[in-house]
């Protein structure tokens, strides 16, 4: 299926390896009348990769607002437009949406041509939980703002996602050791798909040691993972727990386990399955 007039399309390029393009993709880069690129000239390195000759026009965070308007305009004469990033899915922390809104509210049709993310790529091979996480994108560049964003993220039980540049990557860790405690587990995701790609997880202190123990570590494009806080647990469930750690102590499991769950209201079963826990910990203790 070709392009259809009048549309604008959000395409999504490489992170790095430039083989990780679909040929969707590209099919619709070589048909589009004119291409808006965050850097036109970075992004003429993958056009011409692949042969496609096409008018650009830059579209970046310092033009997006003046931009999104003249792009509107040509689409509403009828012009085919994709719009890319620098690298992966336009949007993820990438200027854009003030063009794709404009266009829906003229009655534009915006098309997604997925492909590549550095968020979803680094989240696949984490090893951390991704049934519910928040990007975050980029924290403050200030110490001050960083540390009250950090501080106001310690109690997220989600997985947290952040991008972080070279020059701010140590600052950024050590902050995250004050904030969310030395030993809490973070992935560093370093120049995927590229020719240094590293990926390596370990508490936040230690992952910090890591990554200054190499120079060569510190450069290139991170994506930082953190694995969320523990579920808090409310005043019946922590009552719960006093009351069958103190009948623990006196009688036997099963026992403990009947009464207590007469004392909180809590399910039998429940209660001696947390008991048999309560028990196996103390004695790896």
């Amino acid at each position: 299926m070709g392009v259809k007039a009048g549309v604008l399309y959000v395409v999504a390029t490489p992170i790095g390896n430039l083989e990780d393009i679909s040929p969707r993709a590209l099919k619709v880069l070589a048909s589009v009348d004119r291409i808006a690129a965050e850097d036109t000239r970075h992004s003429q390195r993958l056009l011409g990769h692949y042969g496609i000759t096409k008018p650009m026009v830059a579209f970046h965070e310092h033009n997006e607002r003046e931009m999104a308007q003249a792009l509107v305009g040509s689409l509403a004469a009828g012009e085919s437009i994709a719009l890319i990033a620098d690298a992966g899915t336009p949007l993820i922390s990438d200027p854009g949406f003030r063009l794709t809104r404009a266009a829906q509210a003229a009655g534009i049709s915006v098309s997604p041509i997925p492909g590549a993310s550095a968020l979803t790529a680094a989240l696949s091979v984490a090893g951390l939980p991704t049934d519910r996480f928040v990007f975050e994108g980029f924290l403050p560049s200030r110490h001050s703002g960083r540390v009250a964003r950090l501080e106001a993220l310690k109690g997220e039980t989600r997985t947290l996602a952040f991008y972080e540049s070279s020059h701010r990557i140590h600052d950024m860790l050590a902050d995250m050791c004050v904030a969310f405690g030395d030993g809490r587990r973070a992935v560093i995701a370093r120049e995927l798909t590229k020719t240094f790609e590293e990926v390596h997880g370990d508490g936040l202190r230690a992952l910090a040691e890591w990554l200054a123990a190499e120079p060569n570590r510190s450069k290139g494009e991170f994506v930082i993972l953190v694995e969320g806080a523990p579920e808090p647990q409310n005043a019946s469930e922590a009552e719960g727990i006093r009351i069958l750690d103190l009948l623990l102590a006196e009688l036997p499991v099963k026992k403990s386990a009947a009464l207590a769950a007469a004392l909180t209201g809590r399910r039998k079963n429940e209660m001696y399955a947390l008991a048999l826990e309560r028990v196996k910990g103390k004695e790896r203790g």
